[in-house]
């Protein structure tokens, strides 16, 4: 068992009972405050722990870090150290951090420089995202795309069940919960026999995805195995990766997606490390046909995450209109990293591979609006009385995730964006 992991761990900080981020989490992200400069940061209960003061202030020690590592805008130099390094920079901080450690606990003026409210801390993008890849993991969720749009007896193309289908995102436009967003403009082809028209989007959706960040991989012309994956993958984060339906239709053939999603994808701050979701991997579903020998994997590499999402219009109570779980994927990290880099493609340090649309077998587990209301043809009741069958101006939609067992919870916090008009 990995120390930090230890169900028994208890911290001398107060963590409330239905924290995301007991002693046994400590997940990384970059903060800031009115008078602290962007940094990275952990997070135990409502406070941030500021890891640069630790440095300074000699907590870690005989660790592979220099204060550049901490004083920075992004994780990117913390995880250049590798997969070694950070696992035992987190389980540093579960030992400083837990009952039976004194060090920093007994020193009232260290932990008033280490531990900010997280009232007071602005968090900011975790990471500098050099590549962005999106894949379409979830059969649930690609069988009712393909009911809906194509045959319902031949939902899944040919492929689908041989590779996890991906596309490579746009990664400048990835941005932290907190951030509104604009509806995107673009072309929609109304009606078949029309022309097509330019203007803003009106099929608005959210799609529920996890994603996760790498280490740097191997170099290019290398690949990364299935054994190998969990050695290249840092931690993981919530994404809500925005869809224009209307503006997507009409794009995507031949090359797929462009205007349609690269106006905004939303993540959580917090990087969940692999370490701490270990506890938490589950077998995963059978595949069939057989996958090819390179897609092939040992282990359990798919993960229980308790999913959720809820929209607030403005001025009113949210509507939780979706509940999901990670588990429900079909491919898991280790075959998309896998399959990402079996042609060369070299991975780096930094780089975002999001899972796809997470949708369960049951209607209240779908993940994006389209299915929801399937196609607009299933209004959804909000509880001001008002209806939603695709996002509206000004509504605000939140996810939310966490993992729970043995009497631990794990969670990622949320990623909460809210959709302003478009732009003139």
């Amino acid at each position: 068992m990995i120390k930090a992991n230890d169900p028994s761990l208890s911290s001398w900080v107060e963590v409330p009972s239905n924290s995301d981020f007991p002693i046994q989490n400590i997940p990384f992200g970059i903060f800031k405050t009115e008078q602290l400069s962007p940094r990275v940061g952990s997070r135990i209960g409502d406070y941030v722990i500021d890891l640069k003061s630790l440095f300074v202030l000699g907590y870690l020690k005989n660790l592979p870090f220099q204060i550049s590592d901490f004083d920075t805008p992004a994780l990117n130099s913390l995880m250049k150290h590798g997969k070694k390094a950070t696992s035992d920079l987190r389980n540093r901080l579960s030992k400083l951090f837990s009952n039976d450690n004194n060090d920093l606990k007994n020193n009232e003026h260290h932990v008033s420089q280490v531990l900010i409210d997280v009232t007071e801390v602005e968090m900011l993008m975790p990471v500098q995202v050099g590549d962005y890849t999106d894949f379409y993991s979830s059969r649930d969720h690609a069988t009712n795309v393909g009911t809906m749009f194509r045959d319902p007896n031949n939902a899944l193309l040919p492929n689908w069940l041989w590779i996890p289908v991906g596309y490579h995102g746009r990664a400048s436009s990835i941005v932290p919960s907190g951030t509104p967003i604009h509806r995107p403009k673009g072309q929609q082809k109304p009606a078949e026999d029309a022309d097509p028209i330019f203007g803003p989007c009106k099929l608005l959706d959210f799609e529920l995805e996890m994603a996760f960040v790498t280490f740097d991989g191997k170099p290019l012309g290398d690949s990364i195995s299935t054994q190998e994956a969990k050695d290249y993958i840092f931690g993981m984060c919530i994404m809500n990766d925005w869809s224009a339906r209307d503006i997507q239709k009409w794009e995507y053939v031949p090359l797929g997606p462009f205007l349609a999603k690269s106006f905004a994808s939303s993540i959580s701050p917090w990087i969940v490390t692999m370490d701490a979701l270990e506890p938490f991997s589950i077998e995963g579903p059978k595949q069939e046909p057989e996958v090819l020998p390179y897609l092939k994997y040992e282990g359990n590499h798919h993960y229980d995450i308790h999913l959720e999402v809820g929209i607030l219009p403005e001025k009113a109570e949210e509507t939780v209109v979706c509940v999901s779980n990670y588990k429900h994927m079909y491919w898991n990290m280790a075959q998309q990293l896998a399959h990402h880099s079996v042609n060369g493609c070299n991975i780096r340090c930094g780089d975002m591979m999001a899972s796809g649309t997470i949708s369960g077998p049951t209607p209240s587990s779908f993940g994006s609006m389209l299915e929801i209301s399937w196609r607009g043809t299933k209004p959804v009741a909000m509880k001001d009385g008002s209806e939603r069958k695709f996002i509206q101006d000004h509504d605000t939609v939140v996810m939310r995730g966490h993992c729970e067992k043995n009497g631990v919870r794990i969670g990622f916090g949320e990623v909460e964006t809210k959709v302003l008009p478009a732009k003139d």
